[in-house]
């Protein structure tokens, strides 16, 4: 029993007791106790816990926002579309409108020849070269425009269609010496023949020729179409400003100043059919 007190063997298990009760009495004390490892582990993670929750905050709300304008901007699409749509019908609206006015100046001439039939045309662009005042409408074939086709205004004549393609047209005016018609007095039917003078345009004049030297054709009488295969009759053409003598033989002619004012026009009507029309081939 000495011996064993003394051995290696016991030794190794006294202090595996002693090690045993150590840990039990410290378990017992520190569970009350916070450690001072946890605690200094504790003071450096909080902060920086703290911190990585508000930097997951601030992405959740930049998110989210990111969301919301999205959103936002999908509903602002669709309403800029809607509006768009609405402005398009708001504008069909107005030419249809507009284009009804614009029949309804007409409704004089239309009672006066019902077989007449019109389409109208807007200036799609102006020949600033053009001493005459010509231009170019957006009608053409496709409308059922023709080949000298008649060109007007409620307030007169202008001329008719000199070239054509699919879908636009050009105009010659009265102004130019390209058209030579019969045209006559309305008040005296004294009759001429009416085309148009460089020297004359600019004041936005054409005149009426080969009248008879015994006429009573008076300043401020409205000269008018006498009809024909290209123009119908009774079209006002412009009023008479003044009456001279042709210089080379007896007879008179009239300069008008035309009703329309050429350099202002935005609409037009083409009269694409009326009684005695007659077709004129183009130009070789």
């Amino acid at each position: 029993m000495r011996f064993f007190l003394r051995s290696r063997s016991f030794k190794i298990f006294i202090a595996t007791v002693s090690a045993v009760l150590v840990v039990v009495i410290l378990t017992a004390v520190f569970s009350r106790v916070t450690s001072p490892v946890s605690s200094f582990v504790g003071a450096v993670t909080t902060p920086i816990q703290k911190a990585f929750k508000s930097v997951s905050d601030w992405v959740g709300g930049i998110t989210g926002a990111i969301g919301d304008n999205q959103a936002l901007l999908a509903e602002i699409e669709a309403l800029k579309k809607e509006n768009a749509s609405l402005a398009d019908k708001l504008i069909d609206m107005e030419e249809l409108s507009a284009e009804n006015k614009n029949y309804e100046q007409y409704l004089g001439i239309k009672e006066k020849n019902p077989e007449m039939l019109f389409q109208s045309a807007q200036i799609a662009a102006r020949d600033n070269t053009d001493p005459y005042h010509g231009f170019t409408i957006n009608v053409g074939l496709i409308d059922g425009v023709s080949l000298h086709d008649p060109v007007i205004t409620d307030l007169g004549l202008i001329g008719y269609i000199s070239e054509i393609a699919p879908t636009y047209s050009k105009v010659v005016t009265v102004l130019s010496p390209e058209l030579k018609f019969g045209a006559y007095d309305s008040r005296t039917e004294d009759d001429g023949i009416l085309s148009g003078r460089a020297d004359l345009a600019i004041d936005n004049k054409c005149y009426l020729y080969n009248l008879r030297r015994d006429c009573t054709v008076a300043v401020d009488d409205y000269i008018v179409t006498a009809g024909g295969s290209v123009f119908p009759k009774g079209l006002i053409i412009g009023r008479v400003s003044d009456i001279k003598q042709q210089s080379k033989d007896s007879s008179l002619y009239a300069e008008l100043k035309s009703s329309v004012e050429f350099d202002r026009l935005k609409e037009v009507m083409v009269i694409t059919y009326f009684t005695g029309q007659g077709y004129i081939g183009p130009k070789e």
